[in-house]
């Protein structure tokens, strides 16, 4: 399971942070011309496109819920949480249903693969300032040529309007 570490060194009187990710398995997945990941231990299932019940009065991001096996587990669009365009489901687009103390479904456009990035091959996230948040990026990891944005989908996922959406769609699978 990764997990976030802090190291610090000391040279003289300079002291600098730097945080590093441990690696794991992780589930890669596209939004855009971007790939990213969520650690393996957090995915549940994944699952095509489904009906979807909206939910009134919910951020654009929140799609609404799904009855999966009888359970309603609520759905959010990560391509309009992360401020991207939406666009038309395909055959490729996926709801993988993720564990962050419930289960949430997130739709990406498609599913990649599982990776095995070791630690060494993860870096922080770069600094952008003060402006742009950065907090839910675990890290980021180098694989070949390529760099996976790695996910913390807890953080992603958390929010105060997160959990208005939770206690309303709750009572949306009970009607």
């Amino acid at each position: 399971m990764a997990s976030t570490v802090t190291e610090q060194q000391t040279t003289g009187m300079e002291s600098t942070t730097q945080t590093a990710c441990k690696g794991g398995k992780f589930l890669t997945f596209k939004l855009a011309d971007e790939e990213y990941g969520v650690e393996i231990l957090k995915v549940r299932e994944i699952n095509g496109v489904m009906d979807i019940t909206a939910v009134p009065r919910m951020p654009n991001y929140m799609k609404g819920v799904i009855n999966l096996r009888g359970k309603v587990i609520p759905v959010i669009d990560l391509r309009l949480k992360f401020g991207l365009n939406e666009i038309e489901h395909t055959d490729q687009t996926c709801i993988i249903v993720v564990d962050v103390g419930q289960e949430i479904g997130i739709i990406v456009d498609t599913v990649s693969e599982v990776l095995d990035i070791p630690g060494e091959s993860i870096e922080p996230a770069p600094s952008m300032g003060a402006a742009v948040e950065t907090s839910f990026i675990l890290g980021m990891g180098k694989v070949e040529e390529d760099v996976k944005i790695l996910l913390d989908i807890d953080k992603v996922l958390s929010g105060e309007d997160f959990s208005r959406f939770t206690s309303q769609a709750e009572q949306a699978g009970e009607e």
